[in-house]
């Protein structure tokens, strides 16, 4: 839309950025609710892509080149959380929160992969961080206001990775069945995700 009406005010255009950032919010909120691992991950997608579509509705060079960083982590976060879900269905059998519980005694070198990845989903740095830092200036310098929207969908989402993390990793397990280790190769694709995501906040001219 912003290229199709370029000549329109941003002003324009704030609608979209306050339904964005209000179904990013909902979504996120949603997050909380769930109890299938891989609906979460899903709907955190949604949370994150309604940032993406609110920093490019604002049309200016921080909130587009946020936009792109993030949507690129984002791509990497996302899929290095699907992928530890296969690793934890292919032990359980299931997806449910509450029984995947007690991995952290089992396998915790899988269990430093799903913290670094829960920090990296909350845009802690590296990762998400540079995306989530210039849409958050972008915004602010647009509508000081909205920077309460933004923090609250900030502090959501941070409850629910940390919810995740909990839920899957600590406590005692539920399931009375032998677990395999983790293998190699699950290894070195948590490595192949989390190289990218740091190159991007240590060099992100490589995408902007």
């Amino acid at each position: 839309m912003a290229q199709t009406l370029p000549t329109l005010k941003t002003d324009m255009f704030l609608p979209f950025i306050v339904l964005s950032l209000w179904g990013a919010t909902l979504a996120s909120l949603t997050c909380l609710q769930q109890t299938d691992l891989k609906s979460l991950i899903a709907y955190s997608s949604i949370s994150h892509m309604g940032l993406v579509i609110a920093a490019i509705s604002i049309q200016t060079q921080w909130g587009l080149a946020g936009a792109m960083a993030m949507m690129v982590a984002h791509g990497f976060t996302s899929s290095a959380l699907f992928c530890l879900a296969n690793t934890t269905y292919e032990r359980t059998q299931t997806r449910i929160l509450i029984l995947t519980r007690g991995f952290h005694n089992i396998m915790p070198m899988t269990t430093t992969w799903w913290l670094l990845t829960n920090l990296m989903n909350m845009a802690t740095p590296p990762s998400m961080f540079t995306g989530e830092l210039l849409i958050a200036a972008s915004l602010f310098n647009w509508c000081p206001t909205i920077i309460i929207l933004f923090g609250l969908l900030m502090l959501i989402t941070a409850s629910y990775s940390l919810h995740v993390f909990l839920s899957t990793q600590m406590g005692a397990p539920t399931l009375n069945i032998p677990i395999q280790p983790a293998h190699t190769r699950e290894h070195l694709l948590m490595t192949l995700h989390v190289i990218p995501l740091m190159m991007i906040s240590l060099k992100p001219e490589l995408i902007m």
